[in-house]
């Protein structure tokens, strides 16, 4: 016989392996109540009951276990009542239990269905604070800062970049041909190229593809710097001419590869790295994380074009070529070891695969791409993006982020930068105009938030598209009013494309939110890329007519068109509001104004 107290407060039961039959049945040895005490120098002692036929129970086969902590275990040597001393040597131990928490209650066996039931509700449960600051908790915070100073080192020479060619070949050349030619075949290549790009990273580790983009990306780009020091060294006279030049040639096919590298790296980091460190179930965090990388992006473009601006108001187009080249070339060895940075300080989590083994080759995302018959691969996996991108749940709201694209002209960008050139603008004049459209970005990132506590995040959506419509309509009234042959007219018609940009990017912080909730993740490249190959297609065709219409004397009609491009997108993402599909209303069922 077995006796035993618990002189310490800290007693924990728990209770499994609990079964029901239509049989009696003792408990015996091997089914007896196994009990485990844990002393604090971390030993264990099991002891069993002995089968007692004066407390048989009707029970199935039922398993105790007891785990008890901290506790001072007594034993006295003493025999039963009824035990005859001197026919046996052994004696019964009894362990003395004492314990203020077990004081006159008893344990009560409890039911199946109660045991479940008492289960589930003595389960902890988080307060709505506690969520919420879980909720607002990065997954990986020192990860995470690391990836944003390596999106702020390699943002600041893209932006500065995205600046400088146009500001350069504008100089060269007083028309729009050059640059609508290489904005043309560049979105032509990316349409291309930009499915086959992302499900080679779908397939490719994270941390390796990401280095190597950045160095191809930023040999393409000191290649073009190369070719367009050796324009300004070798002008031509006319535009036409320069096409024909195989130092055009070969610009246009290095700044192909840099577009393409750049769309892909920026997929990447928006659609899945941000995800991953951020926390897939976190959207407090990842909407943080997400403006955090917008306010990045567009404070390199306030540095970078307000730089560029400055130094090619100061020195000759040359030398501030020779600068930028000098910024790249430091730059990269910096993004290559914040990168490595990032996934140490992550725990690995981007070395994680994107899919199982037993799915990676047999998913919906196609077979591993062949490279003895890469043609055949590309088409395929063109096909393959094409159909995952139109089967997407927010498809409405991709074709609104689409459309945008066909914007061209109306916003801060090549065409209007040659415009701006060539209207005889001065250079720090013109990139301030960029670095104060980039500065409306940052504070559509603080805007956003409000706008999506008291709209929601589909509704703060269509408030920014309306809202940048409705401004773009007054520039072009003004514009299509007179000539801008006056300084005034033209500085009001530049504000408004500011203000605009307010609307634009509020959306767009939206739109990258509503689609990291509709696409998965094993999906996200190859989709993102898809997307962005079909912007590619919008903005090639307005491409294609501006080098059609290549003269200053046509930017009214262009801009009439990008008009019409953004109140479509309205009129799209407004009309998918008002009629949601089921399975859109289950995605976003956290919107309570959805």
């Amino acid at each position: 016989m077995a006796i035993f107290a618990v002189t310490n407060s800290q007693l924990s039961f728990n209770l499994f392996n609990f079964s029901v039959s239509r049989r009696e049945a003792f408990i015996s040895r091997q089914a007896a109540s196994g009990i485990r005490h844990r002393f604090s120098s971390s030993r264990w002692l099991s002891l069993n009951s002995p089968p007692t036929n004066t407390h048989s129970r009707s029970f199935d086969s039922f398993k105790l276990r007891c785990s008890i902590t901290n506790t001072d275990v007594h034993f006295n040597q003493v025999a039963t009542e009824d035990e005859d001393l001197s026919a046996t040597d052994s004696t019964t131990p009894i362990l003395q239990l004492k314990s203020d928490v077990l004081e006159t209650e008893s344990l009560n066996i409890l039911t199946g269905d109660t045991y479940v039931d008492n289960l589930l509700t003595a389960l902890p449960v988080l307060s709505e604070e506690e969520q919420e600051a879980l909720a607002a908790t990065p997954a990986h915070p020192e990860g995470l800062y690391a990836f944003y100073a390596s999106c702020l080192a390699g943002n600041l020479v893209e932006q500065l970049w995205n600046f400088a060619w146009p500001s350069a070949i504008a100089l060269l050349h007083p028309s729009l041909l050059p640059v609508a030619v290489m904005g043309f075949f560049t979105k032509l290549v990316i349409i291309i190229g930009g499915p086959l790009v992302g499900k080679l990273m779908d397939h490719s580790p994270r941390v390796p593809s990401y280095i190597f983009l950045n160095a191809v990306q930023a040999s393409a780009q000191l290649l073009s710097v190369a070719m367009i020091i050796h324009a300004h060294s070798v002008s031509s006279a006319s535009a036409s001419s320069s096409l024909l030049h195989p130092w055009f040639a070969v610009l246009v096919i290095a700044g192909a590869i840099e577009k393409l590298s750049g769309v892909a790296l920026g997929v990447a980091m928006e659609r899945d790295w941000v995800v991953l460190l951020a926390g897939t179930n976190r959207p407090t965090a990842l909407a943080q994380a997400n403006a955090v990388l917008n306010r990045i992006d567009l404070l390199c473009e306030i540095a970078g074009t307000s730089l560029f601006g400055i130094l090619l108001s100061r020195y000759d187009p040359v030398t501030c070529l020779k600068f930028a080249a000098g910024l790249m070339m430091s730059s990269l060895p910096v993004m290559i070891g914040l990168t490595w940075l990032t996934n140490k300080l992550s725990a690995g989590v981007l070395d994680r695969a994107k899919c199982s083994q037993s799915c990676c080759r047999t998913s919906a995302e196609g077979p591993l791409p062949d490279a003895d018959n890469l043609v055949d691969t590309g088409l395929k996996a063109i096909k393959l993006g094409w159909r995952e991108y139109i089967q997407q749940p927010v498809l409405p709201a991709s074709l609104a982020y689409v459309l945008l694209y066909f914007n061209v002209v109306l916003t801060p960008g090549s065409l209007l930068t040659t415009f701006l050139t060539q209207r005889g603008l001065n250079p720090s004049i013109i990139g301030g105009f960029s670095g104060l459209c980039a500065f409306m970005g940052v504070a559509a990132t603080f805007i956003s938030a409000t706008l999506v506590r008291r709209f929601g995040i589909l509704k703060a959506g269509a408030v920014g598209l309306i809202f940048q419509a409705s401004l773009l309509t007054i520039a072009v009234a003004i514009y299509q009013s007179g000539p801008l042959a006056q300084r005034s007219p033209l500085l009001f018609f530049l504000c408004l494309i500011v203000l605009s940009r307010l609307g634009h990017m509020s959306y767009d912080i939206v739109g990258a939110q509503i689609l990291q909730t509709g696409i998965p993740s094993s999906k996200a490249n190859l989709i993102g890329t898809t997307e962005i190959s079909v912007a590619s297609l919008a903005e090639s065709l307005m491409l294609g007519i501006a080098i059609i219409a290549n003269d200053v004397s046509h930017f009214g009609f262009l801009a009439l068109l990008s008009l019409l491009s953004v109140v479509g997108a309205s009129w799209i993402f407004c009309r998918w509001l008002l009629n949601p599909t089921e399975e859109q209303r289950s995605l976003f069922s956290f919107d309570p104004q959805f």
